[in-house]
């Protein structure tokens, strides 16, 4: 049986300022978050805030309950995960192969870039009646909104980051013949990976944001729906519940982009 090597006094010291760190960051983050609710639900309790408006971390709670138990709230999640996901998706596997065009062709790349920037500057949610009369009142409009917020973010900052690809890298496989499929494949895909992890990151957010804006357009399900309704019979605690769902879910949504960042820097460190 190998045993694994001893890890030397340095090493074994380094690792344990990397864990203390870790830890550090992670207890930082939960106080935070703690501290927050607790002055929030202290707010509420002694009248410094109206509950009724401002809501409070008891009341949020337990309408969460009750929503589960009405066994309405993982319906609504789960549709609304599945449009984020879907635009997510498109937004970054287009935005990529968009980018990778224009790289291909510097000229469209010059023709197009100020029309990308016009484009990126439009007001998305005006669009949304646009995209309801094409693709119809239903889930089809509400994964072109998250896809349109996300979709021009994604062609400018992964085109940057192939057009900023190191020439010498470049210069030296083009001067051992490699074709020009040949140098998007070997140096100008794997050199930006960081760039596509770094638009991702960025696209959770986006698509959020676009799906939620969707369903307040045109959704009869989904916790967009949940947070307009809400608003709209003054149940504000179903609003709040909802925004905080939302943002519970973003997280998730943001530690997977994490985790496949480190397989994908674990994978270039081996190769």
């Amino acid at each position: 049986m190998n045993e694994r090597p001893a890890l030397s006094a340095e090493r074994a010291a380094y690792l344990r300022k990397i864990r203390r760190e870790t830890l550090l960051v992670r207890g930082s983050r939960a106080a935070i978050v703690f501290v927050f609710f607790a002055l929030w639900e202290i707010a509420a309790d002694t009248g410094l805030i109206d509950a009724f408006i401002m809501s409070s971390p008891s009341r949020i709670a337990a309408t969460t309950a009750r929503l589960a138990a009405e066994g309405n709230l993982f319906q609504h999640i789960g549709i609304t995960c599945m449009e984020t996901v879907a635009g997510f998706l498109l937004g970054t596997v287009l935005g990529t192969a968009i980018a990778m065009l224009l790289w291909w062709m510097p000229r469209l790349a010059r023709i197009m870039e100020p029309i990308l920037v016009v484009l990126n500057s439009l007001p998305k949610i005006a669009l949304g009646p646009v995209f309801i009369v094409w693709m119809g009142p239903g889930v089809g409009a509400i994964v072109v909104m998250g896809l349109a917020i996300s979709l021009i973010t994604t062609v400018l900052e992964v085109h940057h980051g192939f057009s900023c690809t190191d020439p010498d890298k470049i210069k030296l496989v083009e001067s051992f013949g490699a074709s020009r499929a040949q140098v998007l494949q070997k140096v100008v895909l794997p050199e930006n990976l960081p760039t596509i992890v770094n638009a991702l990151k960025v696209n959770v957010g986006l698509s959020w944001v676009g799906v939620i804006v969707g369903e307040y357009l045109v959704s009869k399900a989904g916790l967009g729906y949940l947070i307009v309704y809400g608003g709209q019979v003054f149940r504000l605690d179903m609003v709040m519940a909802s925004v905080l769902i939302l943002g519970v879910l973003a997280a998730l949504m943001y530690l997977c982009v994490l985790w496949l960042e480190k397989r994908i820097t674990a994978a270039m460190i081996a190769a």
